[in-house]
């Protein structure tokens, strides 16, 4: 019994050693090598403070801003801590509710668009942490933005045009616009 125990206890503490330290070690330095924006969290700074990460999404409300995408974490939103959705279905009456709201909220915040509402500005993520929309989304919000910054509705869509990032290798995914990065540049072109 004795021969079987010290066979065990030594791969044990082995495979501890390898698998517990050396590979996590060498697999976090070949990120930070290879890939060091994503493997520091992606984190934007403004004025040498860290004002958020592009992978989580913020929470806008003022007019002069793009909104993002509704966030279901608690007790915040966009609460990294608490990543999930709502999991409420279409025919939920809270999800309906919820829905409702957020629609009449937009529409309280610029009454004179008639646009239809892009979807993701009324449904929250499976994570409820989306960093971007559509830039059916942001079009939707153009003209409040415009008006309330009184900046050029063709400028502010040059702005736009240029946070736009296309699919992924041009076939995976969609559009989208980081509504962070973007709002960073309007404060900028005060």
């Amino acid at each position: 019994m004795k021969t079987l125990i010290r066979p065990a206890v030594s791969l044990f503490v082995v495979l501890s050693i390898l698998v517990g330290l050396i590979y996590p070690m060498l697999t976090t330095g070949i990120g930070k090598v290879v890939f060091s924006d994503q493997a520091n969290g992606s984190l934007i700074e403004k004025d040498h403070k860290i004002v958020g990460s592009s992978l989580i999404g913020q929470n806008f409300s003022g007019p002069g801003y793009f909104w993002g995408r509704p966030s279901a974490t608690s007790p915040m939103p966009y609460n990294g801590l608490n990543s999930g959705g709502s999991n409420f279905g279409p025919s939920n009456p809270a999800q309906k509710a919820a829905v409702a709201d957020r629609i009449k909220a937009l529409h309280d915040a610029d009454p004179s668009n008639t646009q239809a509402i892009p979807v993701d500005l009324v449904t929250a993520s499976g994570s409820g942490l989306d960093p971007q929309i559509s830039p059916a989304a942001i079009n939707y919000q153009l003209q409040r933005v415009a008006k309330a910054r009184n900046i050029n509705p063709e400028v502010l869509k040059q702005l736009v045009a240029k946070y736009t990032e296309a699919p992924q290798l041009g076939i995976f995914g969609e559009a989208r616009v980081n509504v962070l990065q973007l709002n960073l540049a309007l404060d900028i072109q005060k």
